[in-house]
């Protein structure tokens, strides 16, 4: 029987109402900030709760970070954080479930603010989504209370909801941070050297930003330093990595005017204080008419060659690839030097560009050197590209940057 057209809406009618509120697709157009604010808002009102808070789980995984708040919103400005399994977020967190604290005074409390606000009662529950935790969402009370299988199951579904808006949201904010960052890493300006001619091409990969990066300078001797790197992995992390390499190897290129050493302490540093980060790196010290350049290879694709009048070549055989960043810093690193003859150009990359899922690297790099002449850096860097990457959206990132010594 259908039911009658005054007849209340049911409990399922109602919570489904509650929820639509707090996915409202205006929530859409707004900052993490704001639309975290927002849906704590409605979730306090909904509950009838005197706080409301989001904590995020931090880069590490063992900690909550205080995010927003409402009715306690000193616990995001003092920056609280809380341990994966300590205390009544980190037990939500670590168990994946829903917490209920009957009696604030009762219970193994960490964070002294819920103390400080009065708070008698807490009802707690994970964000997690794709099976990933989040973080944590808890509402509180200061008279006494006691939750509801029905409140339970309401912030549970307000927490789903919630951990899809954060991680879109968040997703979408890192990587709009990892582009700037990238962005501001790379020169913005390649020096000016006589005798040099330079060109380079930069194209943050559609997929996720990830870690690949460039760098020209010039050295006290005169001499002209040559990076190319890419770090393993995407996202804000991998950029924040990258650009503590590239600080790192510059402030080591003036400490030594040898291209291993400078790989290995550079190695050596990642691996102390950035465990478990892994990159590819070529450094080359380069005359300043470049006519020759000290190279060494910490497993980065070998540069491609082209003299004049005659067909560009692979530098593999001349230039050992060499462990990556992150691999052993017990093993020796090498220096190669490669003669560069007037007229000739000198195209170093990263993977982004020659690397494709149904074909060899060899073919790839086979490609490059196809497309590489001793000509004008510029009139080379739009020819590999129109080669290479035409009119095809790149999933990875791509990096390429063309040297030409002066004919004699």
């Amino acid at each position: 029987m259908a039911p009658r057209p005054d007849a209340p809406p049911s409990t399922a009618e109602v919570k489904l109402a509650h929820i639509k509120a707090i996915t409202d697709a205006a929530l859409a157009h707004m900052s993490v900030d704001d639309v975290l604010r927002e849906l704590l808002v409605r979730v306090r009102e909904i509950l009838e709760a005197d706080t409301a808070v989001v904590l995020l789980l931090d880069p590490s995984g063992r900690q909550l970070i205080a995010t927003a708040a409402q009715g306690i919103e000193e616990e995001v400005y003092q920056a609280v954080r809380v341990p994966v399994g300590k205390g009544f977020a980190g037990r939500v967190a670590q168990r994946r479930e829903p917490v209920i604290i009957d009696d604030v005074r009762t219970a193994d409390i960490v964070n002294p603010l819920l103390m400080d606000k009065g708070l008698h009662s807490l009802l707690g529950v994970p964000l997690v989504s794709g099976g990933a935790l989040l973080g944590v969402l808890h509402v509180g009370t200061i008279r006494a209370h006691r939750f509801t299988g029905e409140q339970v199951e309401f912030l549970r579904m307000a927490a789903d909801r919630i951990a899809l808006a954060a991680r879109s949201l968040l997703s979408e904010t890192e990587q709009m941070a990892a582009r700037e960052l990238q962005r501001s890493l790379v020169p913005a300006a390649l020096p000016e050297v006589d005798g040099v001619e330079m060109a380079v091409r930069y194209s943050p990969g559609r997929a996720s930003v990830g870690g690949d990066w460039y760098d020209v300078f010039t050295l006290p001797s005169g001499e002209l330093g040559l990076v190319m790197g890419d770090v393993a992995g995407h996202g804000l992390q991998a950029a924040v990595i990258m650009g503590r390499m590239r600080s790192a190897l510059r402030s080591y290129a003036l400490e030594s005017d040898d291209p291993a050493t400078v790989l290995h302490k550079l190695d050596r540093k990642m691996q102390h204080f950035e465990p478990g980060a892994m990159a590819t790196v070529l450094y080359a010290i380069c005359d300043p008419d470049l006519g020759s350049a000290r190279v060494s290879s910490a497993g980065h694709l070998p540069p491609v060659l082209a003299l004049p009048g005659s067909p560009a070549v692979s530098l593999e055989p001349q230039i050992p690839s060499g462990l990556v960043i992150g691999a052993d810093t017990t093993v020796k690193r090498r220096t190669s030097t490669v003669e560069i003859p007037p007229g000739a150009l000198l195209c170093v990359y990263t993977d982004g560009l020659v690397e494709r899922r149904h074909d060899s690297i060899d073919d790839g790099i086979g490609r490059l050197c196809d497309a590489v002449r001793a000509d004008h850096p510029e009139a080379v860097c739009a020819a590999v590209m129109a080669a290479l990457v035409g009119r095809e959206p790149m999933q990875d990132d791509v990096a390429l940057l063309a040297l030409r010594r002066a004919a004699a």
